[in-house]
């Protein structure tokens, strides 16, 4: 009896369990459209503005440089890391946890900016320089998130104490990929050739470049955020998915077991009835 009743129980918590995991894929799903959309949305606008933004430091063919083009010779770096706040969202986390790990295995002077409190409590276990570090949150990022990122960036980078600038988070590749990435972001590096470049551009382009940059920066520091933000979504909803199906399974595999200990019961006791008939009988 004590078996059946602890079964019960077990029943009972698996499908609660089994509730809670559905709501929060729900919730994810909810969330993963719209974080999809602004994502998918803002690549073309960022691949643009690197376009254009190439194609001016072509147009000056060298003759203007901006601070942040500028190579200051210092070797420490400044890595900005992006990541979730909470976890539940398989192995995003430990991906992007290996990925800082092995960075910093190879670049030891480093300082590190977080977005999001997984990030944080990983560069506090490395036992690194922590500059700042801000909540990621749970809503789609706002464009308000990139201003104070981008003003100790200005702080550290164009005060001459980091001698580059990198980002470590995660692109969107779809619902059931998210790759962790390292990206380059200062000191920004021309690949334009001058001679092939045929626009032109009103102001100058000296003018036009100051803040063209400041905009590329902007925006790209967003599109982190945004890629973050659905690769999270995406990764907690599979999560929670397979989380549900295990919980569904427990409870199937409990239920069998339920029922063959109740009907071994049952059996039992018509047996014990049966045997106590006969003795009455004899």
């Amino acid at each position: 009896m004590a078996n059946l009743l602890l079964l019960k129980r077990r029943i009972r918590t698996a499908g609660n369990v089994s509730k809670t995991t559905r709501a929060m894929q729900m919730v994810a799903v909810s969330k993963l459209k719209k974080a999809q959309e602004a994502t998918i949305a803002g690549r073309p606008y960022v691949e643009k503005l690197m376009s254009v933004t190439q194609n001016v430091l072509g147009k000056l063919n060298g003759e203007f440089e901006h601070a942040y083009m500028q190579n200051n010779c210092k070797d420490k770096t400044l890595v900005i890391a992006i990541g979730p706040d909470k976890g539940l969202c398989g192995g995003l986390n430990t991906n992007l946890t290996r990925e800082i790990m092995n960075f910093d295995s190879q670049n030891k002077n480093c300082a590190y900016l977080t977005v999001g409190r997984k990030m944080e409590s990983v560069v506090i276990s490395l036992q690194k320089e922590l500059i700042a570090s801000f909540k990621f949150g749970t809503i789609l990022p706002s464009f308000d998130m990139v201003l104070p990122i981008i003003k100790i960036i200005d702080e550290y980078f164009l005060g001459q104490k980091v001698g580059s600038v990198k980002i470590i988070s995660t692109n969107f590749i779809g619902v059931f990929s998210q790759k962790p990435t390292i990206t380059d972001l200062l000191p920004i590096k021309s690949t334009a050739i001058g001679s092939l470049t045929q626009t032109l551009f009103e102001p100058t382009p000296d003018k036009l470049l100051p803040p063209l940059l400041r905009h590329f920066l902007e925006m790209t520091i967003y599109q982190k955020l945004l890629e973050a933000y659905a690769s999270e979504q995406g990764a907690k909803m599979v999560a929670m998915q397979s989380a549900t199906d295990n919980a569904l399974e427990i409870v199937q595999e409990l239920g069998l077991e339920y029922n063959k200990g109740r009907q071994e019961k049952i059996t039992n006791e018509i047996l014990d009835i049966g045997s106590a008939a006969f003795s009455i009988n004899i």
